[in-house]
């Protein structure tokens, strides 16, 4: 018998996973029911009442994802926004500041500038590249400093120890969101973060075919807090779509390394390409957060972003040549995605402060063949 802590790879596939007692089945059932038999009144069979407050095939995910973060609990729910959401509830009140990347993902400032503002929840952006800008921006209503790292989708790293020790010392909490790195690659909570979010949409499921969300804390009094709220508030993962992202789980490790490799090869050649003035990738060594991202990251992962040498139109032509690269908004999965993101995931954010070059492409790398990927950015560039 020894006492060794299991490896991510294994918590991947057994964290939260025993063999049904029952069957024996070696997956989790997926419980396809809303309500749960009671034995008299208050009397629970099983510890559940009602798939809203708890369903066993959303227990296991949960617990699967706490492990894998490395955190007291883990909660799921129906989209990356809708745990966005119910964090921003469970740690701020009218009259607080949030401080958000000034490149977050278009989706997330839409729900801060035109959502929580209504409710008198300040955004501020900042560059979360900067401690220093971070501690200047800090005040006395700030209560959340939300990161993105690697950011979405300029790639920008933010040094998420530094900044968690800023924070805390003003009294404010760390969220993460760990969407582009996912636990394998990053451990934000390690680092000095409270909160860490995920769309389980993206890696985590890896497959494009579930959208979900995921937040994990090892902090026990946020932990009761969230726990009523996803309650409260009902926006929880049901429990297909819990099973899928957990079948996702258990290969992300796998997934991640390939998904690396092929980027850091290809993020090599767009560096030397004729048509493109700037690749967006933490593994080139000539990337401003190359150094901060080899000490806080497993490897650089698989998405990156880059910019063309003649204009907005040359990137928009771009991707819509490519013919393995398929044309589409989201991430994470097994196949290779390229976009625009001026026109698509980061419209929300035009004639904003957040608002993105309109000559930047963003690739989500898949685990293709990687000379076939690089032979369809070649042609798909030289038009």
């Amino acid at each position: 018998m020894t006492d060794r802590v299991p490896g991510f790879d294994t918590l991947a596939i057994h964290a939260g996973q025993e063999p049904d007692p029952t069957t024996g089945a070696v997956v989790p059932p997926i419980y396809a029911t809303s309500t749960f038999a009671q034995d008299g009144v208050g009397g629970l069979r099983s510890g559940y009442e009602y798939s809203r407050s708890g369903n066993p095939t959303r227990t296991a995910l949960e617990e699967c994802l706490r492990a894998l973060e490395g955190g007291v609990r883990g909660l799921a729910f129906a989209s990356g926004l809708a745990a966005e959401d119910t964090v921003i509830r469970t740690l701020t009140r009218p009259g607080d500041e949030v401080l958000l990347p000034n490149d977050a993902y278009g989706g997330t400032y839409r729900q801060f500038a035109q959502l929580h503002d209504r409710w008198g929840i300040t955004s501020t952006p900042v560059a979360v590249t900067d401690p220093d800008a971070i501690a200047r921006a800090i005040g006395p209503r700030t209560r959340v400093v939300w990161l993105e790292t690697p950011t979405n989708p300029l790639l920008n790293i933010a040094d998420i120890a530094a900044i968690a020790e800023l924070a805390h010392a003003a009294g404010a909490k760390v969220v993460v969101d760990n969407t582009f790195a996912t636990p394998y690659l990053q451990q934000p909570l390690e680092l000095g973060a409270d909160v860490v979010v995920h769309s389980t949409t993206k890696y985590c499921g890896g497959h494009s075919d579930v959208v979900g969300g995921a937040v994990v804390t090892d902090d026990e009094e946020v932990a009761e807090q969230l726990g009523w709220h996803q309650n409260a508030i009902g926006a929880v993962a049901g429990p297909f779509d819990s099973w899928l992202v957990l079948r996702g789980l258990k290969t992300l490790a796998v997934r991640m390394d390939r998904h690396s490799a092929n980027a850091a090869a290809i993020a090599e050649q767009l560096d030397d390409h004729p048509a493109v003035s700037e690749v967006l990738y933490p593994g080139l060594a000539s990337h401003p957060g190359h150094d901060l991202a080899k000490r806080q990251m497993r490897h650089f992962g698989g998405m990156i972003s880059f910019r063309v040498k003649a204009g907005e139109q040359a990137a928009v032509d771009t991707c819509g040549r490519t013919k393995v690269f398929t044309l589409g908004e989201s991430l994470g999965g097994v196949e290779s995605l390229i976009e625009h993101p001026g026109r698509m995931t980061h419209q929300s954010v035009a004639g904003t402060a957040l608002e993105v070059p309109d000559d930047l492409i963003r690739l989500s790398v898949g685990i293709e063949n990687v000379e076939d990927l690089i032979d369809d950015l070649d042609q798909a560039l030289r038009g």
